[in-house]
């Protein structure tokens, strides 16, 4: 048999030894070639979940509350805020003693330091009580004639402290301002026992149980003292910056029960707050302290 020389595939396998021919004769496994030119694969261990083995509700809710970070915090803030620095306490508003109380301090102001009435704070120093009238209407203003309401407060002979004050009214279709003014604020500076003592009633009227007159005006009298006056009570009033005298006699006081029962809280009469000491309001402190301060010659 004539030997015809190696076939075409053993040829090819012969002369390129890495070719697809001869590609099943290799061994089985991993190429050392690969292996050579892209190194060994390594693994690298995968951070664990801080959800995992949680329950799938706790999951997803801690998935929503990391999702919204902003709203859930925000809460918590105001919270802590409202526990260190406390609630803010919203502002009440004054009822109508307490209103009244603070505009007759105004009031005093008002005219003690007007330098018309600048003898006013020397008649103080001598009284034995006072009325505050912020708003004296005259008649045509309201039916019935001329008033208004106002506060009290007797003055401790011994001590020199004020009371608390009793709420009154006055009017009278009597009443007049002198210069014909519409309104005026008006303070009734009482000088005697037997004045304070009418302010003990339930109601009682100026000229028959207390003398009154229209208290001096003008800066002339600042020197003088109230010893030389008769009256029980002297009445001073100013009506739109002006000096505004009134005639008192015939006028009416009357105790206002309802102010009284609102401002303190219980019914209480003139004795029971003057005399008594019964009841009291930290809203009257600021009244209080400037009566002493001018009485006392601050």
């Amino acid at each position: 048999m004539v030997d015809k020389g190696p076939r075409p595939a053993e040829s090819a396998r012969a002369l390129f030894p890495g070719s697809g021919a001869n590609r099943h004769a290799e061994p089985p496994g991993p190429d050392p070639r690969r292996k050579r030119r892209c190194g060994e694969r390594k693994s690298f261990p995968l951070p664990v979940s801080p959800l995992k083995g949680q329950p799938r509700e706790e999951r997803t809710m801690r998935r929503q509350g990391m999702k919204r970070t902003i709203p859930r915090w925000i809460p918590a803030v105001l919270a802590a805020a409202v526990v260190v620095f406390g609630a803010v306490p919203a502002a009440k508003a004054l009822s109508a003693p307490e209103a009244l109380v603070e505009r007759a301090r105004v009031t005093l102001d008002s005219l003690t330091s007007d330098p018309n009435f600048s003898w006013l704070k020397n008649y103080l120093r001598y009284a034995r009580g006072v009325l505050i009238i912020p708003q004296f209407l005259k008649g045509g203003f309201i039916i019935g004639g001329s008033g208004g309401s106002g506060v009290f407060l007797a003055r401790e002979p011994q001590t020199g402290a004020w009371s608390e004050p009793v709420f009154y009214t006055m009017g009278g279709g009597s009443i007049g301002l002198q210069i014909g003014a519409s309104a005026a604020e008006v303070i009734l500076m009482v000088r005697t026992d037997r004045g304070v003592e009418a302010f003990y009633s339930s109601t009682f009227k100026l000229g028959a149980d207390a003398s009154a007159a229209v208290g001096p005006v003008g800066m002339s009298m600042e020197g003088s003292t109230p010893h030389n006056l008769s009256a029980d009570i002297l009445s001073f009033a100013k009506a739109k910056g002006l000096y505004a005298g009134m005639s008192l006699e015939g006028a009416v006081l009357k105790v206002r029960d309802d102010w009284n029962l609102e401002y303190y809280g219980k019914a209480v009469g003139p004795m029971d707050i003057i005399i008594r000491k019964a009841v009291s309001n930290p809203r009257s402190a600021p009244l209080q302290q400037r009566l002493e301060a001018i009485a006392s010659g601050r």
